[in-house]
């Protein structure tokens, strides 16, 4: 149950993740050239590991870093939200 809803967060926050990659707000200039090249495939990446990582842990005993990656995906939420509706 725990692996499927971190699947679930997952999905969103790269739905998130891209959503803010693809609206050339200003504030993505200030990141480094690499994580924004190629419609941002690294940083995609990233956000990959860190799903595997909190789902390898969440599997093997570690209820916290479930725990740790909805605090992330909710902060993620909420950042998307700011600069997608241009409060930042």
């Amino acid at each position: 149950m725990l692996l499927g809803i971190l699947f679930v967060l997952g999905t969103v926050n790269f739905a998130v993740h891209k959503a803010v990659l693809e609206s050339n707000h200003p504030m993505l200039d200030t990141l480094p050239q690499s994580f924004t090249a190629n419609g941002g495939k690294l940083s995609l990446v990233i956000e990959f590991c860190v799903l595997i990582v909190a789902m390898a842990l969440s599997d093997n005993g570690w209820p916290a870093a479930a725990w740790v990656y909805g605090c992330y995906s909710a902060l993620n939420a909420v950042t998307a939200w700011l600069l997608l509706n241009g409060r930042v």
